[in-house]
């Protein structure tokens, strides 16, 4: 890792280094926080959980060949050298700022409500037409995930896809300060986490921390179907890039270059078909000719239209598309190359992830869930040829009305024409008794038990949604689902 020396580490992260000054120059190969992932030449930081002590595995990461360790506590005859520090989780904040700094590659952040990690994954599906892209993987989103996934740039990268999430103020900041995107990717301001952020204003404010540390010619894309998301005008003198889906509004918008959505047919479970619209009312948008364009867009304004395969089924999913059209244009890729990466764009577990297995297709959205998420899921269940059944579980963090949004999703289960609604939580009975007055729903006091009639009741030819909040633990739903139909 370039400039990663034990000497810039303990400078970056203000740490006291303990060990030979013939080593201090040595770089770090990698830098991890799970000691079974150290190897040769690593950093290890030792982490305190609920459950386990990180320092505890400081003998075990120097058997393994580790280069150094960081420690909150003084080490008595450690095998290595190590960086003492105040406070480990802020210290590996401190070394990926550093490390960014030291990178060209351009930074792609992406936040929003709804749709982060599907939208993250379209983007690196379009960029990787060109580049060789580093994507967030699993949730590391959040303060000591982010780093992590800053910290696996290496020299052969070319472009990063990194997800921003947060749950109140201030983290936002502290994550953009780390990340310091060169393109920031907003893709709605839903209700979520409203225990902390009170209303979708405050979701606005918190998200917009995210412009904090944009350069001066760093690029926005927005959702400009999103009401909240239409009232930033301009970021630090930066007019966003937009995109927007069926609205005939969009062509009569003023930004400089946009895309838009239309023609949209449903496949099913197959995914969607539409036309994108490329549009620019300024040439200096796009200066650089693309050579399997039919014009060159540097001779003025223009508009390109390209029909798209986007193979994951649900409206969103357009959207996503959309927002990766944004962000390939704005770094230089072709037309072509961007509805390449969309058509070759794939889910993974937890979001939206169609798993066929024993005659039945289990749609695996368990990883979180929100009120708009929950809709999109249901959007998406509401395709399926066959018996549609809905396992819900609660959806966490909505403040105040938390048994209204529970319900407004049981009425909008019984207008898809789900046909089984299986829930457990204690919210979620709220959800059961409002989906009950189209169709057949039941509520059980827990997960095993609700398994238990699943089980009881699935045949061929089922589609079965499951989608819960994280702390339902509904992937052991899943696995379940996927053992007993092999």
């Amino acid at each position: 890792m370039r400039q990663m020396s034990l000497q810039n580490i303990a400078h970056a992260c203000g740490g006291t280094y303990c060990g030979p000054r013939e080593l201090m120059e040595k770089e770090a190969a990698g830098v991890v926080i799970d000691s079974r992932q150290v190897q040769e030449g690593y950093l290890y930081v030792a982490m305190r959980g609920e459950r386990v002590d990180g320092h505890a595995f400081i003998p075990d990461v120097f058997a393994k060949g580790a280069l150094a360790v960081l420690s909150e506590q003084i080490l008595k005859n450690p095998a290595g050298p190590y960086i003492r520090v105040d406070s480990c989780p802020q210290a590996l904040k401190d070394i990926a700022e550093f490390y960014r700094s030291a990178l060209s590659i351009p930074v792609i952040g992406v936040a929003g409500s709804v749709g982060k990690t599907s939208t993250k994954e379209m983007i690196a599906a379009v960029l990787e037409q060109r580049y060789r892209v580093l994507k967030t993987e699993g949730n590391f989103n959040n303060e000591i995930g982010l780093p992590l996934t800053l910290l696996r740039i290496r020299p052969e990268h070319e472009a990063a896809v990194i997800e921003m999430g947060i749950s109140d103020f201030g983290e936002m900041h502290r994550l953009a300060k780390m990340a310091r995107p060169d393109v920031c990717v907003m893709t709605n301001i839903g209700q979520c986490h409203l225990e902390n952020l009170i209303d979708r204003d405050g979701v606005l404010r918190a998200k917009s921390e995210m412009f904090d540390f944009l350069k001066t010619d760093g690029v926005v894309v927005l959702n400009g179907n999103d009401d909240k998301l239409s009232t930033i005008d301009e970021v630090k003198g930066i007019r966003p890039i937009r995109y927007f889906v069926e609205d005939q509004s969009a062509e009569r918008g003023n930004d400089s270059y946009f895309v838009t959505a239309d023609g949209i047919e449903n496949r099913g479970l197959n995914g969607m078909d539409a036309v994108l619209h490329f549009y620019s009312g300024d040439s200096k948008a796009d200066s650089e000719y693309r050579e399997d364009d039919d014009m060159n867009p540097g001779h003025g304004a223009y508009r390109v239209d390209y029909p798209i395969h986007e193979p994951i089924p649900g409206i969103h999913n357009i959207y996503n598309a959309c927002a990766a059209a944004c962000v390939g244009h704005a770094l230089g890729m072709s037309h072509a190359q961007i509805c390449a990466g969309i058509a070759a764009a794939r889910t993974i577990a937890g979001r939206t992830n169609l798993i066929q297995t024993g005659g039945i297709t289990i749609i695996d959205d368990c990883y979180n869930a929100n009120p708009v998420s929950m809709k999109a899921s249901l959007d998406v269940l509401s395709l399926a040829e066959g018996r549609k059944i809905a396992v819900l579980g609660d959806m966490g963090e909505l403040g105040e009305r938390e048994r209204d949004l529970h319900r407004e999703v049981g009425v909008y289960a019984a207008k898809k024409g789900i046909d089984i609604v299986l829930c457990t939580g204690e919210l979620s009975e709220d959800l059961q008794k409002a989906a009950q007055v189209g169709c057949a729903a039941e509520h059980f006091d827990t997960r095993e038990a609700l398994l238990k009639h699943l089980l009881s009741l699935i045949k061929k030819g089922d589609a079965v949604l499951v989608k819960a909040s994280h702390f339902m633990q509904f992937s052991e739903i899943v696995e379940t689902l996927k053992r007993n139909f092999l």
